[in-house]
């Protein structure tokens, strides 16, 4: 069936300025040279500023698209054309040949790339509407507009849709966008772009309700050569276990609960989370120093700090039963010495209780100052417990020579 061009401006007419752009785009046929001069050129007779996402459901699809996927029809006949994306051969040169198509239009009317936003938006809704060879090619596309800045990452959560998630469609879609991402642009930019579209913390959204486990979604990734998505994905759940370990500690001792109990807490959630030791305890460090209004004297604050962890050291100890543990704890008192200038010569001091009430072991104390240590305010900690290092030092020689004597 022919398609006829009708001329109506004032009347807005979808249907006729389809006519007009497929009578153009049928004429040029599979040469998208021909297809890109003709877009060029019909811009300035054809209203694209009002058409343009009629345009583009003709560029992806071939013609223009209703609701749920499909393709209008004048009669018992859709009204399309081939030279679209859908009707493309699936290989990445066919679709490098197509990407193309869409950056000069875009760079010649500035205007349609709001517009083409939008449409992508609408388009990935009916993804259940297209066929499994037609999602594949418009997941490629995908994946090339958004690698070239055609389209912002964040298109993508559209797909977080009930109807979509259900039957694995975003999915499957989702991670061929990813798999051609990796193949074209390398890991690192398709995980910039994640991070960027604030998808990395959504992930496991796109998998069906009933198959949301871990398990599923290592699987699912790993079978598609996607493992690093899987690290990126457990990262970003680590991290949100800690900050929810973290509010859930500042709650807990500001509303001054015993310290067993905080610890009792404390360790379930970590467990459950998988969170290591060393990892509790700097955040057990940081959530306590946050409860203090700090003086501002230098002379009156290392008294202030040692009043305060005093109380705390039970919930220290409970958090540094390795040396690990211990060492991480060291190291986060040094980085906060060195980050708060009043607590410079205060350092010592906090070690001194934390050995003294057994947070600390004299064996990590000892690596802490010959290897372990961070390098900021180096020379100035190391200074500082020389003296101290000293102690331990001839205190560890008198117990080995009492020891060769008995």
């Amino acid at each position: 069936m022919e398609c006829t061009y009708v001329d109506e401006k004032e009347k807005y007419d979808p249907a006729g300025f389809r006519d007009a752009v497929l009578q153009g785009l049928n004429k040029a046929g599979t040469d998208l040279e021909a297809v890109s001069k003709f877009l060029d050129t019909a811009g300035s007779k054809l209203d694209y500023r009002r058409y343009g996402e009629t345009l583009f459901d003709i560029l992806i699809a071939g013609g223009l698209l209703v609701p749920g996927g499909s393709i209008a029809q004048d009669g018992d006949k859709p009204c399309k054309t081939n030279a679209c994306v859908f009707e493309a051969p699936e290989d990445m040169d066919s679709m490098h040949n197509y990407e193309q198509v869409f950056i000069k239009l875009m760079r010649r009317y500035k205007y349609l790339e709001k517009m083409f936003e939008d449409e992508m938006k609408k388009v990935l809704m009916f993804i259940k509407g297209f066929s499994e060879l037609e999602r594949i090619k418009l997941a490629r596309m995908t994946a090339l507009w958004i690698s070239n800045g055609s389209v912002p990452p964040t298109v993508l959560l559209v797909l977080i849709n009930e109807h979509l998630v259900k039957d694995s469609l975003a999915l499957d879609f989702l991670m061929e966008v990813f798999v051609t991402w990796k193949h074209e642009k390398g890991l690192a930019s398709l995980m910039t772009a994640l991070k960027r579209g604030g998808i990395e913390s959504r992930l496991m959204e796109f998998v069906p309700l009933n198959k949301r486990t871990e398990e599923h979604f290592r699987a699912a990734f790993e079978e598609k050569g996607l493992a690093d998505i899987v690290k990126l994905h457990k990262a970003q759940a680590s991290q949100e276990a800690k900050r929810d370990l973290q509010l859930q500690l500042e709650e807990q001792l500001s509303e001054g609960r015993a310290i067993k109990d905080v610890v009792s807490d404390v360790k379930e959630s970590a467990a459950k989370n998988n969170i290591a030791e060393h990892e509790v305890v700097a955040l057990v460090w940081s959530t306590v120093m946050s409860q203090v209004e700090w003086n501002k004297k230098e002379e009156l604050v290392a008294e202030q700090a040692l009043k305060h962890l005093k109380q705390y050291t039970p919930l220290f100890e409970a958090f540094t039963t390795t040396a690990r543990s211990e060492l991480a704890l060291m190291l986060k008192i040094q980085e906060f010495c060195y980050g708060n200038m009043n607590f410079m010569k205060a350092f010592q001091k906090i070690i001194l209780l934390f050995y003294k009430t057994d947070v600390l072991s004299e064996e990590v104390i000892l690596k802490w100052y010959k290897e372990g240590h961070s390098v900021k305010g180096k020379m100035h900690f190391l200074d500082q417990m020389k003296k101290f290092i000293e102690w331990l030092q001839n205190a560890e020689e008198e117990s080995e020579s009492g020891e060769d004597d008995d």
